[in-house]
């Protein structure tokens, strides 16, 4: 193979995931089979992300066109567009190029449909440029399986990952070494401020901290601190508080394991205005947002009301269209927000039931369940809003929800990667994985990963054996 520049050629779901995909391939050249521009052209109407990409992608192509001219729809539209989106640059641009000629119907695979028309199409296209090495890239993976199938290279669409492997994902805990104290005994200083306690070390080349992370000594002494600056090569380091003890408990709940006090403290922190909660089914994530939201908006007054949203994206099948208000409609979709206030409710009231349906309504009326399809164009403005289920969400949809937020807003977005179950978003696209990412050298943000389930033992045995 030449050292040419690709031919990459773009499946149709690719531009309506990412409409800026056109010009992300450097110096490589970019193919788009007729049946992409018609399929984008089919998804064109509604008020899905799908379709508003859609429509950007042929405002891109035609922008493309009145500035190369038609002349040079044949031999290939430079891929530079007139404002400057150039999102890598490079010296060297490719171009965009289109199929102008019919497939050739013996080289039909299986019936007529639209992905073995694209398969044609490149194929074609294949044969046609042999000096070059042409890519088909789809997010379909039944496509790229033909493409094998028929000895053309196929790939995933990569470019919008938020990082390579899921596994190096910022944590937002580590521990500390057992000698930590030997290591930095002579740069130490420590004094006491507001009834915490503080440590300001020289960070050495193997302590690589963040704003906000959490960090524990392991062992007999089980100190816990959390990184609240860093000046240059120094750290100070904060004792945080201990929300495990009875006496010490936010809306009545005590955290049951590491993790899960430092989840609290972030969330109790008014200083932290973004919190993301990663963690697998039972691990508390919910229920310690709401004890800490309840905390702060009814006993402290810190925040006006509790928005909850979700991204409604079924596990099953759909049960159809709901009647009612935008809070009614959401109702169904909210059974994590009523099981966790049963939790944080249930306690021995003298009022009894009639206590009970009381505190409910007191709580109802400050907790406002909102639907996310309705959030473009809203400003809250001291709200402590709880997105949940956000690993279903893309980047660009976690970006219209965190630009939101207000004066005085709190955002923490929940959800466990595991549970995908948005088309074309996995574990290191999903805009979750994204906000971590991106937000981990934010001094106002701050990440936890729950590990530990404390739903039951049934539950636990039943996500480690299923």
């Amino acid at each position: 193979m030449t050292s040419n520049p690709r031919i990459y050629a773009l499946d149709t779901n690719v531009l309506m995931h990412d409409p800026t995909a056109l010009f992300k391939f450097e110096e490589h050249d970019v193919f788009l089979p007729m049946t992409v521009l018609e399929e984008l052209d089919a998804n064109k109407k509604g008020m899905s992300e799908a379709s508003r990409n859609a429509r950007q992608v042929s405002r891109f192509i035609n922008e493309l066109i009145e500035a190369n001219g038609t002349d040079g729809i044949a031999t290939g539209l430079r891929l530079r567009r007139p404002d400057g989106l150039q999102l890598r640059t490079a010296e060297r641009s490719g171009v965009l190029l289109f199929q102008t000629s019919a497939a050739d119907p013996k080289r039909s695979f299986g019936k007529v449909a639209p992905d073995n028309q694209i398969l044609s199409a490149i194929l074609a296209l294949s044969e046609e440029r042999s000096d070059r090495e042409v890519v088909l890239v789809s997010k379909d993976i039944n496509l790229r399986i033909k493409a094998h199938i028929a000895g053309l290279p196929a790939e995933d669409y990569e470019n919008d990952r938020a990082l390579d492997d899921f596994n190096l994902l910022y944590t937002g805990a580590n521990a500390l070494p057992e000698n930590f104290w030997e290591r930095h005994e002579k740069d130490l200083r420590s004094w006491t401020e507001r009834g915490h306690s503080f440590y300001e070390v020289q960070r050495l080349p193997d302590e690589n901290w963040h704003p906000n992370q959490f960090l524990y000594l392991p062992g007999a002494e089980e100190l816990e601190f959390r990184v609240t600056r860093i000046n240059g090569d120094n750290g100070v380091l904060q004792v945080i508080d201990d929300f495990r003890s009875h006496g010490h408990q936010v809306w009545g709940i005590s955290a049951r394991n590491r993790e899960q006090n430092f989840a609290l403290n972030a969330l109790m922190d008014p200083d932290v205005d973004f919190v993301t909660l990663l963690g697998t089914a039972g691990t508390g994530k919910t229920l310690l947002a709401l004890a800490a939201g309840l905390a702060q908006t009814m006993d402290q007054q810190r925040y006006r009301e509790i928005i909850m949203t979700r991204a409604t994206v079924s596990v099953g099948e759909d049960i159809g269209f709901l009647p009612g208000t935008e809070e009614e409609k959401m109702t169904p979709w909210m059974g994590a927000l009523t099981d966790n206030l049963e939790v944080l409710t249930h306690t021995p009231q003298e009022g009894g039931a009639w206590g009970r349906a009381a505190t409910n309504d007191l709580l109802a009326s400050r907790i406002k369940i909102r639907a996310m399809n309705f959030m473009r164009g809203r400003t809250f403005l001291n709200r402590y809003v709880i997105i949940d289920e956000a690993q279903n969400l893309s980047p660009k949809q976690m970006k219209t929800l965190l630009t939101r937020a207000g004066p005085g807003t709190k955002m923490i977005c929940l959800g466990n990667v595991e549970q995908i179950d948005t088309p074309y978003l996995t574990e290191t696209t999903s805009g979750l994985t994204y906000a971590v990412d991106r937000f981990k050298h934010w001094p106002h943000s701050a990440h936890i990963t729950l590990r530990r389930g404390e739903r039951s033992r049934l539950a636990d045995f039943a996500s480690e054996a299923l």
